[in-house]
Order: structure tokens, then sequence, then C-alpha cells
């Protein structure tokens, strides 16, 4: 007969645990399994990871323990073991043991006003209390950027808490995104959206670096590729065979003429345009500053709403305009090579260096075309005012202009 001792001892040599990864790619989580007879089959990912090639997949566990630091993820792995098999013999009478109870275990339920004070899980406190208020690209972005610091912490076997962005950091986090071949300026906005976390965690009572609000990360100048009033002309004047690249033209140029994102303009429509006296005004909000905008049409802009019966264009998704815009260019002749730099869609990062016009363009083209070309021309706070930049500056730097080309455009006007 059964005692209850006998039952815990029973439940405790039946369940087993064996961890494994199920990921090819680097670093790859380690998950956990547990098993007891046909009844409990339960796993989860914990928050360990590794890279596959250091893995064994028949010992379940790192393959080279004379590695300090895989000697010490496997005593990690251990202790997991050893809470887990206490946890659930507590548990075998009174839970229900499967997938959510391990999940629950590994990654406990945080209450409501838990804030997190590791970098990592940051990430997603930011991302949760920002819900709303931010674009889904910038959303996207923190997934990207976390996903980059959880590479780092992996090559640096070190997991990362907000008061440990320092400069030391800052140095360490450049030489390994350097080893992985990311682009400088890609380095440069990381290292700035960490900092923006990290500010975040601050203003929460976190603990943060002194040396936070000094770390910087240098930009590398980079070609700021626009239309020139020639190109457009080209680009209205393209024989274009086929209606699709005939619609993404169109958005093209109304791009160029209003000056704002793609988010904005793609959503243009009729039913927002009025008069104010006798000059047509689209009236609409910013997606991304929530700002109430109010721009005059151009005669571009009229001349392809009245081809249109006073429509605008069909709406496409941002990846079909971006590659048709291209076409677009391409048959307008935007043929001749210049230094830019475009997505390599095999590895998914930006490469520099020298290449065809029509290549380089995309949809944010039309916004800085408009500022570029009217610069000079229009009164910069007007500008300033229909792209939406908060201030000077900012707006200088997007159409690459410095401070002492202004001064000396100033100065034409002295002599």
């Amino acid at each position: 007969m059964w005692t209850t001792y006998g039952l815990i001892l029973y439940f405790c040599i039946m369940a087993t645990i064996k961890y494994f990864i199920q990921s090819k790619n680097n670093p790859a989580g380690i998950y956990v399994r547990l098993k007891e007879g046909r009844n409990i089959d339960a796993k989860a990912k914990t928050k360990f990871a590794i890279n596959i090639d250091d893995w064994s997949d028949v010992k379940g566990q790192p393959k080279n323990l004379k590695d300090v630091s895989f000697k010490k993820l496997n005593e990690e792995l251990t202790k997991l073991s050893n809470d887990l098999l206490n946890h659930y013999n507590k548990c075998i009478d009174k839970d229900t043991i499967n997938t959510q109870w391990l999940k629950d275990f590994i990654s406990p339920p945080k209450q409501a006003d838990a804030i997190p004070n590791k970098l990592i899980d940051y990430f997603d406190y930011y991302s949760l209390h920002k819900k709303g208020s931010i674009e889904a690209s910038t959303h996207t972005k923190l997934k990207v950027n976390k996903h980059l610091v959880e590479k780092f912490q992996v090559e640096t076997k070190r997991e990362y808490f907000i008061k440990d962005v320092d400069a030391n950091f800052k140095l360490s986090f450049e030489t390994f995104c350097r080893s992985k071949n990311y682009a400088q300026n890609t380095i440069a906005r990381t290292i700035k959206f960490i900092k923006t976390i990290c500010y975040h965690a601050r203003n929460n009572g976190i603990e943060a670096h002194f040396q936070l609000n000094s770390i910087t990360a240098k930009y590398e100048k980079v070609e700021k590729i626009f239309l020139t009033p020639d190109e457009i002309e080209l680009i209205q004047k393209a024989d274009l065979e086929f209606d699709y690249l005939i619609n993404a033209r169109d958005w093209l140029i109304i791009s160029c003429e209003t000056g704002q994102r793609v988010s904005d303009f793609m959503r243009f429509k009729k039913e927002q345009i009025r008069l104010e006296g006798k000059v047509p005004l689209i009236e609409f909000t910013q997606v991304k500053t929530g700002k109430i905008m109010a721009i005059p049409l151009s005669k571009r802009v009229r001349s392809i709403l009245k081809k249109r019966k006073g429509e605008f264009p069909r709406h496409i998704s941002d990846q079909r305009y971006n590659d048709y815009i291209k076409d677009v260019c391409r048959l307008a002749g935007l043929t001749q090579k210049i230094n830019g730099s475009k997505i390599d869609k095999k590895i998914n990062r930006k490469e520099t260096g020298l290449f065809p016009k029509h290549e380089l363009v995309t949809s944010h083209i039309g916004r800085r075309t408009f500022a570029t070309n009217n610069y000079g021309r229009i009164p910069t706070s007007l500008l300033i005012n229909v792209t939406g930049h908060s201030t000077e500056s900012m707006f200088l730097e997007y159409i690459g202009k410095t401070v002492t080309e202004k001064a000396i455009q100033l100065a034409e006007y002295f002599l």
C-alpha cells in the first residue's frame, strides 16, 4: 500500500526533465520539457539561450563545461531542474500540470505595477506603456532592437540591467555590432533607442547609470536622395504601359508636392478637400504626430485629381508602392549611378555603395524632395510646418544642409 511519502517519491522518480533547443538561428532559446508517463508532457522556453554549435543535443547541456560561462549556464539549468521538481511535487495533487503551468513557473505572471530593471525586460514594458501613442513601425523597431540586444547578451554571456548602460556598455555594444557587419548609422540609431528606453525607466524610478546622458554615438554622413525638378518632369512624362505603374507614379508626384509621409498621403481622400476662398486645401491628421494639417494642393496634384475625376489614386501597400516607384523611376531614365544605401534583402541590412538612382528610391523620397526643392524658396518656418519637423536644426539635417550652408545662403542677401 502506497503511503503519501511513497507517492511523492514515485512521482519524483517518474517525472523526467530534459533541456533542448529547436531553433536553427543564433542565439537559440533553451527549452525545458517535463514528462511523466503518458499523462504529463509539458514544454516551455526558459530565459536561457546559447549558440547551436555550443549545445549537445544528446546530453541536453552545453558541450564545453570547462568554459567558465558554459559551466555556470549548466549550473543554472541544474538549479532550474531541482526547483522545478520541488514545485512539481508540491503541485501534483493540487494543480493541473500542463504547458501553461510550466510557463507560469518559469516566468511568473507579473503584477500590473511591477517595473522591470533589466534592459531586455524593459523593452516589453516600454512597448506596453507606449501602446496607442507610437506607430506600428516604432513597435517593430522595438522588437528589432530588443533582438539585437539579446544577441549582444548571448555574445558577452551577460544579462544587462538598466543601470549597466554606461560608456563601457556602449563601447562593447559597438564592437559587437561591427563584428556582425552592422552599418555605423544602424549602430548609432540602436544606441539612441536604448538610451530612450533607459530614460523612460529612470523616469519611472529605476536606477540608471550617471553616464547615461553623456553616451553618444557617431553618425556617418550619408547621401540624401531626392528628386530634382527636372527628374520630376521626366517621371511625369514617362511612357508607362501598365495602370499599376501609372497609379504609383501619381502617388509619387503627390508625395513630392505635399511633403507627407506614406502613412499620411496614402490615406488621402477627396472628402478631405475643401476650398478656402479659391484655394483648394486638403485637411488631415498626421499619423505619427497627431497634428492636424491643412495643405494647399499644387497644380500638379490638381491635374492628377482632374484626370481621375476628383479621386485620388488607388490605395496600395507600402511594400508595393516602394517596388513600383523604383520601376517608374527606372522607366523614366533615372539610371545614373550615385552614392547611397539600400537594403540587401539577402541579409536584411543596409549596404552602402554606388547604385543606379532608381534602386535607391523609396516611399520616403517624396517628403525629402518637397523639403529640399523648396528650401530657400519657401520660408523655412512654413516648410517645417508642412513636414512636421520639431526644430529647424532637425529639418536642416534632414535635407543635408549645415548651419554653415545656411549662413552662406544668408550672406547672399548682404552682398
